[in-house]
C-alpha cells in the first residue's frame, strides 16, 4: 500500500473514531471507559476502529441508545 492510501484510510478511521467518541460523550460516558478506542488501518488499507475492552455497563448504555426510535 502506498503512503497516500494509508493516510486516507487512517484519516477515515480517525474520523469514525471521533464520531463514535462524540456519541459516547453525548451519552455521558467518561473517557476512562473508552480510552482504548483507536483508529486502525490494515495492511490492505482498510480503515477500522478498534474498540478494545469497553465496560459492560457502557455497552448496555450504547445498546439502549441504539434501540431508541429515531427522530428523523
Amino acid at each position: 500500500m502506498d503512503m497516500q492510501t494509508w493516510r486516507d484510510s487512517h484519516s477515515r478511521a480517525t474520523d469514525a473514531r471521533e464520531a463514535f467518541v462524540a456519541a459516547l460523550e453525548a451519552l455521558g460516558v467518561p473517557e476512562s471507559a473508552w480510552n482504548a478506542v483507536r483508529p486502525v488501518v490494515t495492511y490492505t488499507g482498510t480503515p477500522y476502529v478498534h474498540l478494545g475492552m469497553i465496560r459492560a455497563d457502557v455497552v448496555e448504555q450504547v445498546a439502549e441508545a441504539l434501540r431508541l426510535p429515531s427522530s428523523h
